[in-house]
């Protein structure tokens, strides 16, 4: 089988993501700064021979999106296993309240353990899953071809995981910005990485994922 190129790129910023309050999968769509990036992405890529675009169905990564699509003419296709990660009891909260009112459940949270489960929500390691596997599977349906996942941080973070061999658990030290352009190639064997983080159709300047 050949390999598929993807391209995978964060939502473009909200007003929770300046907050630093957790989206998780709260339909959040983008403030004006994000709708300026998602112009400036769509941009970016416009050159690019895109065969397909998949994004979660959330509003901030479907406005991205469409702006990617927009110069190509192709539809997004919604995908709900690109969502980002259920955060339960944790979604709407800032990282400070989580701190000072969940500390036990803080703690698992900020040292990554993989088996924690936020109330209503899903734990890394099942998320890992869902993430890899719904990647896989549209990357095998368009061999040879160049893909566009349009997603969230966290889904950004397994993506790069995944392809540079990292641990759940590992201290993240690689950046995930908004509208950043994310490049792997996938085979059967999985996923290796290309160029990561590019903002440099956004001047440079991006919200970092901070919960990832």
């Amino acid at each position: 089988m050949e390999a598929t190129r993807l391209i995978a790129v964060r939502h473009g910023e909200t007003a929770w993501n300046v907050d630093a309050r957790i989206q998780g999968q709260l339909d959040i769509g983008l403030n004006e700064t994000g709708l300026w990036q998602a112009r400036r992405v769509g941009q970016a890529l416009e050159d690019e021979p895109i065969a397909a675009i998949y994004a979660s169905d959330l509003a901030r990564a479907w406005q991205t999106a469409l702006e990617i699509a927009r110069p190509h003419r192709i539809d997004v296709v919604a995908e709900r296993g690109l969502r980002e990660r259920a955060f339960g009891l944790f979604e709407g909260r800032t990282f400070a309240d989580i701190d000072a009112n969940l500390p036990a459940q803080a703690r698992l949270w900020r040292t990554r353990d993989p088996e924690f489960t936020p109330a209503g929500g899903e734990s890394l390691r099942v998320f890992r899953d869902r993430v890899t596997s719904i990647a896989a599977q549209l990357a095998a349906r368009h061999a040879g071809a160049l893909v566009v996942l349009v997603a969230h941080g966290g889904v950004m973070d397994v993506l790069y995981r995944a392809a540079t061999g990292q641990e759940l658990q590992a201290p993240r030290t690689w950046d995930l910005g908004n509208a950043a352009i994310n490049r792997l190639l996938w085979t059967p064997q999985g996923l290796t990485l290309v160029g990561w983080a590019d903002t440099g159709h956004l001047g440079g300047d991006a919200l970092d994922e901070a919960t990832a």
